[in-house]
């Protein structure tokens, strides 16, 4: 092991646990920062109209990047688990094919996401006075997510031996390039909305090309070797059956999110610029709680494989526990400044009242979601991964949907949207914690 790993297999948990998930975290903070750089370029230097179109991508570029974190999270697993049940050379095959899938599946979403721009703008009916900036963002955008599944899947790479630290710097680096190049694009070149998106596809780029020179010099069972790169079946099929249902979980929250944005855009360029403004506030929210499932994960990970199940139950429960300690702290600070942050992206009085109505729907109730993603990320580990997608797809599509054809379509307010949050979020939870404790009760050994 060298200085950044953790043992996941020995000695106490709360501290390792902690230590793996804050810079996780961070790292989903600092992802967010790109984006939260362009909404903040756009609203202060160009317009709320610019801000808008950023913000009507949201769930488009969700859906796609869901997927590709999704696909990674498989990596993540598959190599975990195979180090904890010392298969040092399943690993590594893992680990090669885990680079070939990244880039396969950055190109050809890449392709998929540019041939449904038109299609997607047509279905949420974008106003016209943002639909053109809110296209060529887009575009220029998607001609980075090649470089964007790269950077996760490498991060996988490191995070299954619980090295969260080296992915942290690369994105902490790429986020200071970001912005840079925001305010040379916009205010030197006047590139506009063109710029930030450029500037954030290079940014992808910068984080994918530190990553991978890791990779190249590192020791052990990681150590990327491009002369021996290849594909291994049975590592492709397991990162891909663990990995796809977790993708899809993701997108789900996305396709049902396009669902609400469309709804959102029938209320004007306030309602989504607050949007925009309160989901970045409200996303960096979750990578603290996102951070703790994924400990879940790859600690489970590591420990199924090595066939220790009582220590399975202890990381389930500690991550949870800790997650909601971090996550009651994070949303009381949020909501006691919650103008005052949202000032920060745009001062116009209506989107601040907006935002604020999202943000009281959406943080305050967080602790549903401590343990949607704490069991979520739990039965991952197992290798247990349709289920909660299932679940996903039937809950909270289900309910939204209704949702926004029944109790919106009768009263069409932006509160009477945002009810839509907590009320899905309740429901999964409790149907997935019926789940979790049935498969807990058959639980089958790790794959030799």
């Amino acid at each position: 092991m060298n200085a950044r790993d953790i043992d996941m297999l020995h000695g106490s948990l709360w501290d390792k646990i902690i230590l793996f998930a804050i810079p996780l975290a961070l790292t989903g903070v600092m992802q967010q920062l790109l984006n939260a750089a362009d909404v903040v370029t756009l609203g202060k230097f160009v317009g709320k109209h610019a801000m808008a179109a950023v913000g009507n991508n949201t769930s488009m570029v969700g859906l796609i990047v869901s997927l590709l974190m999704g696909l990674s999270l498989g990596a993540n697993v598959v190599i975990a688990q195979n180090i904890g049940a010392k298969r040092l050379d399943r690993a590594h095959s893992a680990v090669s094919t885990a680079f070939v899938l990244s880039i396969a599946a950055g190109i050809f979403f890449c392709i998929i996401g540019e041939l449904l721009v038109a299609p997607i703008f047509y279905f949420l009916e974008v106003p016209n006075v943002v639909v053109d900036m809110a296209e060529t963002y887009l575009r220029i955008f998607l001609l980075g997510l090649p470089a964007m599944s790269l950077y996760n899947f490498q991060a996988a790479v490191f995070r299954s031996k619980g090295d969260t630290r080296t992915p942290l710097i690369a994105l902490a680096a790429a986020s200071g390039v970001n912005i840079l190049l925001n305010l040379i694009f916009v205010l030197q070149f006047d590139w506009g909305i063109g710029g930030v998106a450029a500037a954030t596809v290079i940014a992808n780029i910068f984080s994918a090309i530190i990553l991978f020179y890791e990779l190249l010099k590192a020791d052990g069972v990681i150590k990327l070797d491009l002369n021996a790169m290849h594909v291994d079946k049975e590592e492709l099929f397991e990162i891909v059956r663990i990995g796809l249902p977790a993708g899809i979980q993701g997108m789900v929250f996305s396709l049902s999110n396009l669902l609400i944005q469309a709804a959102i855009n029938s209320l004007g360029a306030d309602a989504m610029a607050a949007s925009a403004a309160a989901f970045t506030v409200e996303i960096n929210v979750f990578c603290f709680m996102n951070a703790f499932g994924q400990a879940a994960t790859t600690f489970v990970g590591q420990n199924y494989g090595a066939g220790n199940l009582q220590r399975c139950k202890r990381v389930t429960w500690v991550s949870m526990g800790l997650s909601a300690i971090f996550m009651q702290t994070l949303c009381f600070i949020i909501l006691f400044f919650v103008e005052e942050i949202l000032a920060l992206f745009n001062s116009d009085p209506e989107v601040i009242r907006l935002g604020v109505i999202r943000l009281w729907y959406i943080v305050a109730p967080e602790l549903v979601n401590v343990l949607l993603e704490g069991l979520s990320g739990a039965l991952r580990g197992y290798g247990i991964s349709l289920t909660p997608a299932v679940i996903t797809l039937i809950c909270v599509c289900g309910v939204r949907v209704t949702w926004v054809f029944t109790a919106f379509a009768k009263i069409p307010t932006y509160a009477t949207l945002m009810a839509v949050y907590p009320i899905s979020w309740l429901i999964t939870t409790i149907v997935l914690i019926v789940a979790y404790c049935y498969h807990m009760k058959r639980l089958k050994p790790a794959r030799k």
